[in-house]
């Protein structure tokens, strides 16, 4: 499995010390019902590395780190938005 590292509301893989792929979020207070909110605004695997599940993985990531800090996810982000609404698994970390 690859090593994903969190920085400064984002998470990235790198490989011989290049940011290869990054998934990027903003803390966006609390909803109506008071649950603490995430927007995922981008998610990018540079060329080259495409086709090697990395965007998923950070989606992946970015759905236990909302679980495990009790957030919710706003998907701004086309890509991140098409995989967490199509898995039943992410449906508990949606804002919706």
């Amino acid at each position: 499995m690859t090593e994903i590292k969190m920085g400064k509301n984002e998470f990235y893989i790198e490989e011989s010390n290049e940011i290869i792929a990054k998934i990027q979020f903003i803390p966006s207070g609390k909803d109506v019902n008071g649950r603490n909110l995430i927007i995922v605004s981008h998610t990018v695997v540079y060329e080259g590395h495409n086709g090697r599940g990395l965007g998923k993985e950070l989606v992946n990531k970015i759905a236990e780190y909302a679980r495990d800090e009790n957030l919710y996810i706003v998907p701004v982000c086309p890509y991140a938005k098409s995989v967490l609404e199509s898995k039943e698994e992410y449906q508990g970390v949606l804002a919706n």
